[in-house]
């Protein structure tokens, strides 16, 4: 992939989701540099403001917004604070997610309803309050970050699995909807990444299994994911790049 300008994104407004830390946070990095203006999401308001106020010091202009996807309003504000302080809205990157593996049977619901409602809702959410402008403006780009687990199911991963299929499948459809009119719809669907999903795991034997995956590769980093995503969002216009899926060269499922 070759590298954009740094000034491939001038003029451009960037809003992105879970961009207190992770993927998040590279991308919002990553876009900041390459001249867009970045509305950084996250629920974590302490690290969303040492983010911003290291983008400011890069000459990037940014807005923090204290995020919880799971809220329809919240995400509606985010959208419409975005247009009205930044100027517009150009790029989503609905990045917000956890990753609750632990079997089926047997399993705490509360985890499966935070992945439904994180992963699938909160994206959904937020896509439905920033297409409509997209729409009127003849142009955009909503980059959905899935997973290989929204390709291949595993044992321990069943809701997980099922939260990204769902992301897949939602994307494609919004894709066919509105992609002649301008808005380009892109997944980007990564493998293992040294990120704190893992840490957030609740069931100790899935945890203990997936930090064994991790010590049996060299994962891809944060910004690995965010190299991939500034690839997608800075083709011309007539390109629409609909599904990038990035695993570590160790990795085999």
């Amino acid at each position: 992939m070759s590298t954009p300008s740094s000034a491939a994104l001038a003029g451009k407004v960037a809003l992105v989701s879970g961009a207190s830390s992770g993927i998040g946070e590279a991308t919002a990095v990553a876009l900041g540099r390459a001249g867009a203006s970045v509305a950084l999401g996250a629920r974590r308001k302490d690290r969303l403001d040492a983010l911003a106020e290291r983008l400011r010091g890069e000459g990037v202009t940014v807005l923090a917004l204290e995020l919880d996807v799971t809220d329809e309003a919240a995400c509606q504000a985010a959208v419409a604070r975005t247009r009205s302080e930044l100027g517009g809205l150009d790029v989503l990157v609905n990045n917000a997610g956890v990753m609750l593996l632990g079997p089926i049977v047997d399993a705490d619901t509360e985890d499966w309803r935070r992945m439904v409602n994180t992963n699938v809702l909160g994206l959904m959410y937020l896509t439905h309050a920033a297409v409509p402008g997209m729409l009127e403006q003849g142009s955009g780009e909503i980059v959905n970050i899935s997973s290989v687990a929204g390709r291949q199911a595993r044992v321990g991963a069943g809701v997980y699995n099922a939260s990204k299929w769902a992301v897949n499948a939602f994307s494609e459809s919004l894709r066919q909807e509105v992609t002649a009119k301008g808005v380009r719809i892109s997944l980007v669907e990564p493998g293992a990444v040294a990120t704190e999903l893992v840490d957030h795991i609740t069931h100790p034997g899935a945890k203990q299994g997936a930090e064994k995956m991790r010590e049996s590769m060299r994962e891809l980093q944060s910004e690995d994911i965010a190299n991939a995503i500034l690839y997608v969002v800075t083709q011309p216009a007539h390109v629409a790049i609909n599904e990038v899926l990035i695993r570590p060269t160790d990795q085999v499922r």
